[in-house]
């Protein structure tokens, strides 16, 4: 499979844009999910919630920037109608408390591993980057997706059985859309919901380091 296309950056941003609801608050992290502000479909609103703000709009474009106005990558934004700002602590306090209906994370790695009883299924992840911050939003959220590509620089899997890197959260990931997939994390496992054009369930796979249940046949990814 060397050399079969992939979904871009931006391409994982729209396709993890479509899960997100109408009128949910949102934290949009580094990296990927940063981008998804840029690729809401038009028929819905969400509120993204920042360090300091809460309403952020797509990018600012070139020639409009208002430096004191970024997001939590220091790029400029715009904002929508009724967006706010308040004081850092409270931000982490909206974390906390729950009152973030989803979070979109980037990932070095996640774990999906089949539970029983009351432990349900363990999901784990470390993300980029300091993670005191998310290890607050992961917790606290009532939705967690992570977005990232399916395999490091060198093909090894980011989806695994057994994580190399510090835990961020357990017991917190919802969703994966990676370059290649779909998948959604349940209590019996890894559900391979949908997967990029031109890649069959087999050969995602063949990348994948924990094991992906497949319903009937898997559709390729949706854009719309």
């Amino acid at each position: 499979m060397p050399g079969k296309p992939r979904l871009t950056r931006e391409q994982i941003a729209q396709r993890a844009a479509l899960e997100l609801l109408d009128g949910a608050y949102v934290n949009l992290g580094w990296g990927i999910p940063n981008l998804i502000a840029d690729y809401l479909p038009i028929q819905i609103t969400v509120t993204s919630t920042a360090k300091r703000d809460s309403g952020n709009g797509p990018r600012a474009k070139p020639g409009e920037e208002d430096f004191d106005l970024v997001d939590a990558m220091k790029v400029p934004v715009t904002l929508i109608s009724g967006a706010s700002f308040f004081h850092q602590a409270d931000a982490h306090l909206m974390s906390r408390g729950g009152h973030l209906d989803v979070a979109v994370l980037g990932g070095f790695q996640v774990i999906g591993e089949r539970r029983s009883g009351k432990l349900e299924n363990s999901r784990r992840e470390r993300f980029r980057r300091a993670i005191g911050g998310a290890m607050d939003i992961a917790a606290g959220a009532k939705t967690l997706i992570v977005c990232m590509e399916h395999t490091t620089k060198d093909g090894a899997p980011k989806i695994v059985k057994q994580c190399t890197y510090p835990l961020t959260g357990l017991a917190c990931v919802d969703t994966i859309v990676t370059d290649l997939a779909v998948i959604d994390v349940k209590p019996e496992g890894l559900i391979l919901r949908e997967v990029a054009r031109g890649w069959s369930a087999e050969e995602v796979q063949s990348l994948t380091g924990a094991p992906l249940i497949t319903r009937h046949q898997v559709p390729e990814m949706s854009f719309a």
